[in-house]
């Protein structure tokens, strides 16, 4: 068994919709980055990579590579797993959290929790999606920010 940490934080800017958890949420704000900036499927990439000692995803997907500018971060979670699978490595759970002050992401939580699955080929019963806000507190709170974390675990026959 195998345990990993993944942690992700973009800024927000206007201009919707918000790409999250491979899924897209209504809102008037998205996230900032090089790739598609999904904080949920970084932070996913970044926890099973960690359980694998295979680097991070800034390894294999540098911001400062052309062929990542607005990649698909479903895109590059599914390599990431292939790189997993091939050394016989298979996802036990994924448990996953989305700080974020707005929108109110409860009805979004089972598709990105489904979403995920799908591109990970497991059951969406392994994968947890849970959201806090930021109580208006730091970055998240005053809306300038989302952040993501998912530990997972993995195992191999």
């Amino acid at each position: 068994m195998r345990i990993g940490i993944g942690h992700d934080t973009h800024r927000l800017k206007p201009g919707g919709p918000l790409r999250l958890g491979g899924i897209d949420v209504e809102h008037n704000y998205s996230l900032d980055g090089h790739s598609d900036a999904d904080v949920l499927l970084h932070a996913v990439t970044d926890a099973i990579l960690g359980a694998a000692a295979m680097g991070d995803i800034g390894e294999l997907f540098p911001d400062t590579a052309a062929e990542n500018k607005d990649r698909d971060s479903a895109d590059m979670l599914r390599l990431a797993f292939e790189r997993l699978t091939k050394v016989g490595f298979k996802i036990a759970n994924l448990d996953c959290i989305i700080f974020a002050q707005q929108p109110k992401l409860s009805p979004y939580k089972r598709p990105m929790a489904n979403r995920i699955a799908e591109i990970l080929d497991i059951m969406p019963e392994q994968v947890g999606v849970k959201a806090k806000t930021g109580e208006g507190v730091g970055s998240v709170g005053q809306n300038e920010a989302m952040m993501a974390q998912c530990v997972a675990l993995l195992f191999k026959d």
